[in-house]
């Protein structure tokens, strides 16, 4: 024969369930309980008016991309439209931008060898027709 155990209800102790139930009760720091003024009394925490904006919420950074530099390579990728690059060194890379990411460019040159140049090199690039002297 089995032995059987006659499950018994999970009780919780008295004293858990007491604690559980307590309210937190935070006493006022007002200093004007001793009958003196000293001047304006500074505003609790909890009844300042919220400065960022509505249910305390922060406020969101800005992103770190705006997209105008992206959509700014794509439409000349996609128009072919031969580059000028100037480098900090006061180089000048004539080519047409293949590709870019976060960190580089990859130029591609007539009758030279095509380039990846990395962005933070760059002190500014114009369309080859266009005046960029600065």
């Amino acid at each position: 024969m089995k032995d059987t155990i006659e499950s018994m209800p999970a009780e919780r102790p008295i004293e858990q369930e007491g604690f559980a139930n307590r309210k937190l009760i935070r006493p006022s720091l007002n200093h004007n309980n001793h009958g003196q003024n000293h001047g304006p009394t500074p505003m609790d925490r909890r009844d300042r008016p919220d400065r960022n904006g509505a249910m305390g919420a922060r406020k969101t950074a800005p992103p770190d991309q705006t997209n105008a530099e992206n959509f700014y390579y794509q439409k000349q990728m996609q128009a072919k439209t031969p580059m000028v690059v100037v480098l900090h060194d006061g180089e000048e890379i004539h080519g047409v931008i293949e590709w870019y990411d976060r960190t580089c460019l990859k130029l591609n040159r007539t009758s030279q060898p095509n380039l990846m140049i990395y962005k933070p090199a760059i002190k500014y690039m114009y369309k080859e027709g266009e005046n960029g002297k600065k």
